[in-house]
């Protein structure tokens, strides 16, 4: 069972901030072109520097938390991280920018009502 630690620190990823798409509105999940083409540089330049470690065995990675399942020399859950981790963070930060928005917009109106 340990060996799916990983996994579950990434599902508990999205579990944590997929409420942030329905409940404040993020629309991440909507525009599903958009986020890949967020995400997709990074992970490439993040997936080969990885590789590159790897290669000179700079890292490894404990086979007690991950699930065996290779994709090349680098685990699932390592790439997964690479895809996760970015959605979690445009999540996040869709969401501050509408309740910033949100908020910034009542500080104007709550303004504008008492100078009349």
């Amino acid at each position: 069972m340990q060996n799916l630690t990983y996994l579950a620190i990434l599902a508990g990823c999205i579990a944590l901030t997929l409420p942030l798409e329905f409940v404040i509105g993020a629309r991440v999940w909507r525009r599903p072109f958009l986020a890949a083409a967020s995400i997709a540089g990074p992970a490439a330049v993040f997936i080969v520097w990885d590789l590159f470690g790897i290669a000179r065995d700079w890292w490894r990675y404990g086979s007690q938390y991950v699930t065996g399942i290779d994709l090349g020399p680098m685990p699932l859950e390592e790439v997964l991280f690479f895809v996760v981790v970015p959605i979690c963070t445009l999540l996040t930060y869709e969401a501050v920018g509408i309740c910033w928005r949100l908020l910034r917009d009542r500080l104007l109106a709550g303004r504008s009502s008492r100078k009349v």
